[in-house]
């Protein structure tokens, strides 16, 4: 069923469920020149202007784009208000083949739709896009993060991203074992791309025991021939039943905890890069049933954002790194809130977020 615009039903029910969607603004763009569709979800700006990455990606339909930034944009109002920032939620999706379709007409043609809200939404990199994207795109709009240092930006965030995994590693051993090192803890890393292969140097430099898989053999290999004592296994398969793994890490794509894989972990804890691990609402509690420790992914992986965040006050790494390490301490606050208020620690962060973003909508109510 769609109604007169050729929307998807099921995609404007999502968007107007205040529990799934309560979106604020939704924006469909095209240019027919450059070849340009993209959707660009805003969630929130309770706490300030929205922020999150442009992912270019080939969806199948158009109405799985919206409900991917829709999706996506809510996730960056709680990772945002989790991180401390001054920044709501948004997302933006481009639909396409980034290796295919992505031009610089194409580029530019897009950053003008995200100049045309003037500040309401602020964009950076995310699947697909990369440094010298928004470079392009910070030629026609000033609200662009993410840029290469030569072009007034921060660069690669996913040197923060991995550190501030690898502090909620650190606050899940606290918790767990009453000692935050990793040191001789068997870690398995599913994903050794941007994130992943940095986070390996951190549980090496530590004396952790590291296992690594990737459907990148290439990815693999540039892990291995620099760290022999790190083990390659073939998948994410063998990687979730190595006998007696501490921590599970996902790092690739989300929905890697699911009804298949959650029953067969054989790690302690969760922890990992990855956005959107929890496959469908009732997997923490699934984990929390087996005595799985969950350190909620938009809570750990959130020191991209913050990275790209500070970009728009002029970049300085060693305050970024700062404002990175406290994902420790926000770790343990969520298991502490999580214990006592009796419910699984993805929960427990739900619940600190929307009060974050209600205070402030109420503070500027008045």
């Amino acid at each position: 069923m769609t109604d007169v615009t050729g929307a998807s039903a099921d995609v404007l029910h999502t968007l107007f469920q205040s529990d799934q969607g309560g979106h604020e603004q939704v924006v469909l763009c095209q240019d027919r020149a450059s070849g340009l569709k993209a959707v660009i979800a805003i969630h929130s700006t309770a706490l300030g202007p929205a922020l999150g990455g442009t992912r270019f990606y080939p969806y199948a339909s158009e109405a799985e784009a919206v409900a991917d930034a829709l999706n996506l944009a809510r996730g960056m109002s709680y990772k945002n208000a989790m991180a401390g920032l001054d920044h709501g939620g948004g997302k933006a999706v481009i639909i396409g083949d980034p290796e295919r379709d992505k031009t610089e007409e194409l580029l530019l043609a897009y950053g003008r739709m995200v100049a045309s809200l003037g500040g309401r939404y602020v964009t950076a990199c995310d699947v697909g896009t990369y440094v010298a994207d928004m470079d392009v795109v910070a030629r026609e709009c000033r609200w662009t993060t993410g840029r290469s240092p030569e072009n007034g930006g921060a660069g690669d965030s996913s040197v923060l991203t991995a550190f501030g995994v690898y502090q909620g590693m650190r606050a899940s051993a606290q918790h767990l074992w009453g000692d935050p090192s990793l040191r001789a803890k068997r870690v398995g890393i599913a994903g050794v791309g941007k994130v992943g292969h940095h986070l390996v140097e951190h549980l090496v430099a530590e004396g952790a025991e590291v296992f690594v898989t990737d459907v990148r053999e290439e990815a693999v290999r540039r892990i291995t021939e620099r760290h022999r004592d790190v083990i390659a296994v073939r998948d994410t398969e063998a990687l979730i039943g190595v006998e007696g793994l501490d921590i599970y890490a996902p790092c690739a794509l989300g929905g890697a905890l699911n009804d298949a894989t959650v029953p067969v972990l054989t790690a302690k804890v969760v922890c990992g890069a990855a956005n959107n691990q929890l496959a469908h609402p009732g997997v923490e509690k699934d984990l929390a049933d087996r005595g799985i420790l969950y350190a909620p992914d938009y809570v750990v992986n959130a020191g991209g954002v913050i990275q790209v965040a500070d970009e728009l006050h002029g970049f300085d790494f060693e305050r970024c790194k700062a404002k990175a390490a406290k994902i420790y301490d926000t770790t343990l606050a969520i298991f502490a809130r999580a214990k006592e208020d009796g419910i699984p620690p993805a929960a427990a962060a739900d619940r600190i977020a929307e009060q974050r973003m209600a205070d402030a909508a109420a503070a500027r109510a008045r």
